[in-house]
């Protein structure tokens, strides 16, 4: 039970590694000693409230919010790339953004910042929140099937989970290159 409460605080505070303790939570839902969908529906619940609390500070602070994150090229690349996407395609984006790192902030930030209505965004975030914990959790859990020694399945799981990312951060970099490209050829 302490996990879960660790995994809940983890997933609610923003830029905390809610990503590496989901994954051994996962792990131990393998082991029997949690419950998967337990597992799952805390840290969908944690990751959720942190979404709240971004959007609420981006409609308190507006863009101001994320003038933080667009101190380097690259960061601010993931900020107008997402606030473009977010004014045309606003609901896939608001989810897609999750799998990036610091996009699930990012996405509830400038959602706030766009002044998007609450109940157009909870449904979104919450969703987004379910199927990233949902994918994340089933990554620990399938290494803790795989392998019995609880390290090794984390170990595994992490090696999963970066080569599935690895694809996704690559073309995450060459949009943002393309933005800064753009931007510095205006």
């Amino acid at each position: 039970m302490t996990a879960l409460v660790v995994l809940f605080v983890v997933a609610a505070v923003p830029l905390a590694p809610t990503e590496a303790v989901l994954i051994g939570c996962g792990v131990l839902a393998a082991s029997g000693e949690l419950p998967l969908a337990g597992v799952i529906a805390v840290a969908a619940a944690g990751c959720f409230v942190a979404d709240l609390v971004n959007y609420s500070l981006g409609r308190s602070a507006g863009m101001r919010a994320l003038r933080r994150f667009s101190r380097r090229p690259g960061s601010r690349a993931v900020v107008e790339w997402t606030a473009a996407r977010l004014a045309s395609r606003g609901e896939p984006i608001l989810v897609a953004v999750r799998w990036v790192p610091g996009g699930g902030l990012v996405g509830a930030l400038l959602a706030g910042s766009l002044r998007w209505p609450s109940r157009r965004f909870a449904p979104v975030a919450l969703v987004g929140a379910a199927l990233w914990s949902g994918y994340t959790a089933l990554i620990g859990y399938f290494g803790g099937q795989v392998i019995d020694d609880p390290l090794l399945a984390i170990a595994l799981s992490w090696g999963t989970a970066v080569l599935i990312s690895i694809p996704l951060g690559m073309a995450v970099k060459a949009a943002q290159r393309r933005v800064v490209e753009t931007a510095a050829a205006a």
